[in-house]
C-alpha cells in the first residue's frame, strides 16, 4: 500500500511498487521494503512539489535515483563503502594506524578484520 497522499493507480503508487518487488527480488524484507519505497517515493514527491509539506533537505539534497548510481558498479565512479564508514568500522575492530590510512588501506584491514 502506498504512502498516504498517494492516489492509488498514480505514477508515484505505482513507483511505490516498482521499488517494493525489486527490494523484495534482492532478498529484503517485505517490512523494509515498505519503507525503503515509502521514503522514497515521499522524497521524489517532495523534490517535485506534489507534497503538502517537507523539509528543506529532502528538497534540495540529492535525488534518490542519483544518490544510488553513484553507488553503482561503474569503472572510475566512486565504489563500496565512503572512507569514512571504512574509518568508523576500522575504529570498532581496534584497527591500529587508521587515521594516516588511506581509503583501499582501510579497506584492505577492514577486510583482513
Amino acid at each position: 500500500m502506498p504512502p498516504r497522499g498517494v492516489k492509488k493507480g498514480s505514477k508515484r503508487a505505482r513507483q511505490y511498487e516498482h521499488i517494493k518487488d525489486s527490494l523484495e527480488e534482492q532478498g529484503r524484507s517485505e517490512d523494509t521494503a515498505e519503507e525503503i519505497a515509502a521514503r522514497t517515493v515521499n522524497k521524489e514527491r517532495a523534490r517535485h512539489g506534489e507534497a503538502r509539506s517537507s523539509s528543506r533537505l529532502s528538497r534540495e539534497d540529492i535525488s534518490s535515483g542519483r544518490r544510488g548510481g553513484l553507488r553503482a558498479n561503474r569503472p572510475g565512479g566512486p565504489r563500496g563503502r565512503t572512507r569514512d564508514q571504512l574509518y568508523e568500522e576500522a575504529k570498532r575492530k581496534n584497527v591500529r594506524g587508521r587515521s594516516k590510512m588511506t581509503k583501499a588501506e582501510l579497506a584492505r584491514a577492514v577486510g583482513r578484520g
